[in-house]
């Protein structure tokens, strides 16, 4: 049976419940590992024939942990099969839902030295009570100018989860 790690950078939650998920539909065909990029470390990454990477946006930009964690081990994942999937909510938008047009993923491409084998953007969750008062505030303006949802009472989760499924699909067949 192959074995496979997903390696999560998350900034609210919603990267880590697709990768969940992810593990969810995999795990019958596929002995499957869970790993936040804050616990990485102590993961020995020659062990796995896959190599599965989210992560999320917040501002714009990916974290920095994931950047140094790619640098770090940019041999071993030109040597496995490697995926890679960003979440954020400009995804959420037709035009920019694709590995292709969504420009957090061509910005990702070009800044890393890495082309994984297999590319996912999914639209991610505003979930505006569980933030601080600045990044409510912060996140309701981007989405003011964005034509997106600005009541702050609410929650928004706009990520397709059957696009979800049919990564999972994708990673199947490789």
């Amino acid at each position: 049976m192959q074995k496979a790690v997903i390696i999560y950078s998350t900034t609210d939650g919603q990267t880590k419940r697709i990768c969940e998920f992810l593990v969810q539909k995999l795990k019958a065909k596929i002995d499957i590992d869970l790993f936040s990029i804050d616990d990485i470390d102590q993961v020995e990454l020659s062990f796995y024939n896959k190599i599965i990477i989210g992560a999320s946006i917040r501002y714009g930009k990916h974290s920095p942990k994931l950047f140094k964690f790619i640098e770090e081990n940019i041999q071993i994942l030109k040597e496995k099969f490697t995926a890679f999937f960003s979440v954020n909510v400009v995804a959420r938008k037709e035009g920019k839902n694709t590995p292709d047009t969504n420009p957090y993923m061509k910005k990702f491409l070009q800044l890393t030295n890495w082309q994984p084998n297999l590319l996912g953007v999914f639209a991610g969750k505003i979930d505006y009570p569980s933030y601080k008062f600045t990044d409510k505030q912060m996140i309701r303006l981007i989405m003011f100018i964005t034509k997106g949802p600005t009541d702050t009472s609410g929650s928004f989760e706009f990520t397709n989860w059957k696009s979800v499924e049919e990564f999972s699909d994708r990673l199947l067949q490789n």
